[in-house]
């Protein structure tokens, strides 16, 4: 793995952040008491195609029931304090004071989005990250309900296959995200999808914020060439 200290000498500003978005990086902390980050550019590269999104049969009923309420990019603080949260098998965050900046402006820009699962007026899972024409780089999720977070998931890709993108960009692949269909692929091929993604227009919202589960199942199972 290639990473890149940053000794903070000068303020990484969201305009800064976006180009190394463009170029291929991403920031990190080594934790959320570390008031630094540093870049990093996988040799090995984290994507989810689009076209390959694996539901399971209970997460498909799930979404088709309704089961959460999905709101998009309503409430970006609620989001990032989630995926700050210790979790079961993550105990340490590398959410730090300066992503929370950072990610925080960006969203006021429109770049960082949120897809959000809600419950009796209660924020239950989600999920961040940066949209940059035809790529989206998904950060962080969260989940305090069972299968909230692979619920915003589906709607994520839903909304970026609406929208023409052409990338999610996961970071690093888990068993989590590998159950869904993410996967591997070389630096070198990284930065080909990049550079094709980078060449699209956009739209985020071309799905409803209020998109119902029957219509995000329909978008997928028109687009999943499995």
């Amino acid at each position: 793995m290639a990473g890149y200290k940053d000794d903070i000498v000068m303020e990484i500003t969201p305009q800064v952040l976006l180009k190394a978005y463009a170029c291929g990086l991403f920031p990190m902390a080594e934790s959320a008491d570390d008031p630094g980050l540093f870049w990093l550019e996988p040799e090995r590269r984290g994507v989810l195609p689009l076209d390959r999104f694996h539901m399971p049969r209970r997460l498909r009923r799930t979404i088709r029931n309704d089961v959460f309420e999905i709101r998009v990019s309503t409430d970006f603080q609620g989001v990032i304090d989630g995926c700050a949260e210790p979790m079961p098998g993550r105990q340490k965050t590398w959410i730090n004071r300066e992503i929370r900046r950072l990610y925080s402006e960006l969203f006021d820009m429109g770049y960082c989005h949120t897809v959000e699962a809600w419950q009796e007026g209660e924020l239950v899972g989600g999920l961040y990250g940066v949209s940059l024409n035809g790529a989206f780089f998904g950060e962080s999720m969260f989940t305090f309900r069972t299968d909230a977070s692979k619920v915003c998931l589906a709607h994520l890709v839903a909304r970026l296959i609406a929208g023409g993108y052409s990338l999610l960009d996961t970071q690093f692949v888990t068993d989590h995200l590998s159950k869904f269909g993410a996967q591997e692929v070389s630096q070198a091929d990284y930065n080909e999808r990049l550079a094709e993604a980078l060449k699209l227009e956009t739209d985020f919202y071309a799905l409803s914020p209020h998109a119902r589960g029957e219509e995000v199942l329909s978008i997928l199972d028109s687009s999943n060439t499995r």
